[in-house]
């Protein structure tokens, strides 16, 4: 251990729990989070419900008080960016100019949301959602907004349509693909989400290209391929991140999409880890294929991994992924990843609004997406992680427990 110490960059959740775990796990060393942001780290996932419908305050979703991160002797440097980084030196460059040195870094910067690149996509009143700042800027026009475009049918524009509706906005979503979550969800889970939404008001337009932003300083529509405008007093963009690893990269990480990593979370560079949505690593619920996971799950999980290897402990990741979205009042719990499934048996009546899909591969369990369900999220976990191979029949007879097909 140096005298230099640990140095995070990136303060959300996969930096904060890694210098949490740092502390949990016995190191007495120095921990410096380096973070762009002015505040302390707090939580995302609220950021496109909860907070953006003012239903939670900054206060109750950061990830812990500022006391805390002093009792426990974390320096925390925000609104600063590394711009550089030496390997061979074992330093980093400051966007301030300020250089710090590293007995070991860990990278935790998540990555920077897409943005629209055709014209018009630079307009005032064209937002994302990724930071306190993004939505701070969406709620004060908000009072004066009454007609709003959601780009992308993923679960971050999904969320904000939610609660836009809720605000009593007219919303209009925009997805490219021919349904909502189409990349990471089956076809029974994409048409509910969509019925759901449209009952609830949302204007849902899939198979939809968009070719430009309309106004002249401020958006006031969205121009399709196909020659409509939808009228729009606010653009809200929601179509992916763009992993932050250049400066990993540059300094000569192995990566592309995301800096890759081993099963410690170790990148090709010495003393150097990665973790969270930047990080590609080889998962075994995807058949050991190179991924990165946008999760909060992932995030933590990782930085425990590293927090330990670090400590004299190394563990290998394979943490069960798993995930969630609130919509309205619908709890969607998803366990494993249904990447490449070849079959979705659906397990009970959407009509319902408590249900369950579940994903075979080669006839074994890889994934559940349970709306309203938290029981088959429960003990569906168990059958994915046994890769259980059950009768699709079986499976789709909700009167049959989960739990039941665990024991068999």
């Amino acid at each position: 251990m140096t005298e230099a110490g640990v140095i995070i960059v990136g303060a959300g959740h996969g930096g904060a729990q890694a210098a949490i775990a740092l502390r949990q796990n016995g190191y007495a060393g120095r921990i410096r989070m380096v973070g762009r942001e002015p505040e302390i780290p707090y939580e995302r996932p609220p950021l496109s419900k909860e907070y953006l419908a003012r239903d939670k305050s900054f206060e109750r979703i950061q990830i812990r008080p500022a006391a805390f991160w002093e009792d426990k002797g974390v320096e925390i440097i925000t609104g600063e960016e590394v711009v550089t980084v030496d390997a061979a030196a074992h330093h980093v460059a400051l966007h301030s100019g300020a250089v710090l040195e590293y007995g070991q870094l860990i990278w935790a910067t998540g990555g920077e949301p897409r943005r629209l690149a055709c014209p018009g996509g630079d307009l005032a009143g064209v937002h994302v959602v990724r930071t306190r700042a993004d939505v701070d800027a969406i709620m004060a026009e908000l009072d004066s907004v009454a007609h709003v475009a959601v780009i992308g049918g993923g679960y971050i524009g999904l969320e904000a349509a939610a609660v836009l509706r809720k605000l009593g906005k007219e919303v209009v979503l925009l997805e490219a693909l021919p349904r909502v979550l189409a990349r990471v969800a089956g076809e029974p889970l994409s048409h509910f989400f969509e019925a759901e939404h449209r009952a609830q008001g949302v204007d849902i337009r899939t198979g939809v290209s968009v070719v430009s932003l309309e106004g002249e300083g401020r958006v006031s529509g969205v121009a399709l391929a196909d020659g409509t405008i939808v009228a729009a007093d606010m653009v809200i963009v929601g179509v992916g991140i763009i992993p932050s690893v250049e400066p990993l990269l540059s300094a000569g990480a192995k990566g592309g999409n995301g800096v890759e990593v081993d099963a410690q979370c170790r990148t090709s560079l010495p003393d150097i880890f990665a973790i969270g949505d930047c990080a590609a690593h080889a998962n075994g619920f995807a058949d050991g294929a190179v991924i990165r996971l946008e999760s909060v799950q992932n995030a933590n999980d990782q930085a425990n991994v590293v927090a330990k290897t670090i400590c004299g402990q190394p563990v290998h990741y394979a943490a069960t992924p798993w995930f969630w979205s609130n919509q309205y009042d619908l709890k969607l719990q998803t366990v494993g990843l249904s990447i490449g499934h070849d079959q979705a048996v659906l397990r009970g009546d959407p009509a319902t609004r408590s249900f369950s899909v579940v994903y075979l591969k080669d006839g074994a369990v890889r994934a559940l997406d349970c709306v309203n369900s938290v029981k088959n999220y429960v003990q569906g976990r168990k059958l994915v992680e046994a890769r259980a191979v059950i009768n699709p029949a079986l499976l789709g007879d909700s009167a049959i427990p989960l739990q039941d097909m665990v024991s068999a």
